[in-house]
């Protein structure tokens, strides 16, 4: 019996690793490399788009992580089809996914994955953040804080957000994998949710410094991320801000959240930053 981790050297998956291993138990990680090596864990060779891997990945787990990769909205839709097959198959034990702040009730790939997660009977649990403080560690953030004291961010000054950190996706996948009673839909995240001059004082309390907020536009995150992620998903990003900022507010809903449900609280921004270690 072992975890299953997706994503295990990525942002969020490694987090993930790092407190099952932490916990004494048994990791195994999916990647396109098999030459990659994790530490406390095991790696297989199994990507998305194979789901006979997946199926024999996924069979006998005591729980297995997922969540989309960035990429066109016809791949992760195929990588869906994949998932599920391989869960309807391999009848694992519990599977946690996390819609990695990815919009839902659209009809996207993530509620196509909710949806097949649900009829396939296999007992789950979808972690739903909202916007990931990570976020905040792009070079053109992380350079203008230092630099000039802004922190520059696709968003409206006044826009309520409930950030969240990959920390604390792993703090509640973890807990969901010992947690069968705890099913649907789990929102982590800051409540209150908290605004862009919220954040920049918290960033300036960590850096000993003041930082203001600074309102950039979508479409100059889209050309500062481009570079690292490529056009056509950087794009996608770009819409998404486009459209949250029409919205009164990006907070999670107080029925059914982590601190609520699970008892554990996600990080206040400043405790993230210390948690890293942000120097």
């Amino acid at each position: 019996m072992t975890y299953v981790i997706h994503g295990a050297t990525g942002a969020q998956g490694a987090p993930v690793v790092a407190a099952l291993a932490a916990a004494g138990k048994p990791v195994t990680v999916l990647t396109r490399n098999p030459d990659v090596t994790v530490a406390g864990a095991r790696v297989v060779a199994a990507g998305y788009s194979s789901p006979e891997a997946l199926t024999e990945a996924y069979r006998g787990a005591d729980g297995v992580f997922v969540h989309l990769p960035i990429a066109s909205e016809e791949q992760r839709q195929a990588y869906v089809r994949n998932i599920v097959a391989a869960v309807r198959a391999a009848r694992p034990a519990r599977v946690v996914l996390s819609t990695s702040g990815m919009p839902t009730g659209i009809g996207g790939a993530v509620d196509l994955l909710t949806g097949g997660l649900a009829d396939s009977g296999v007992p789950h649990a979808v972690i739903e953040p909202t916007l990931f403080l990570e976020n905040l560690l792009m070079p053109y953030v992380m350079d203008a804080v230092r630099e000039r004291g802004v922190l520059p961010y696709p968003i409206r000054a006044d826009l309520p957000i409930s950030w969240a950190s990959h920390l604390d996706i792993a703090d509640a996948a973890v807990t969901l994998f010992d947690r069968h009673d705890v099913t649907g839909v789990v929102s982590v995240g800051q409540y209150p949710a908290i605004t862009g001059p919220d954040l920049a004082q918290a960033f300036g309390a960590h850096f000993g410094k003041n930082v203001v907020f600074e309102p950039i536009t979508p479409e100059q995150m889209r050309a500062s991320i481009a570079p690292m992620i490529g056009e056509g998903p950087a794009a996608g990003v770009a819409a998404m801000y486009t459209a949250m900022n029409t919205l009164p507010d990006r907070s999670i809903p107080p029925d059914n959240f982590a601190q609520q449900l699970l008892d554990i609280a996600p990080r206040t921004t400043g405790q993230w930053l210390t948690d890293i270690k942000c120097e």
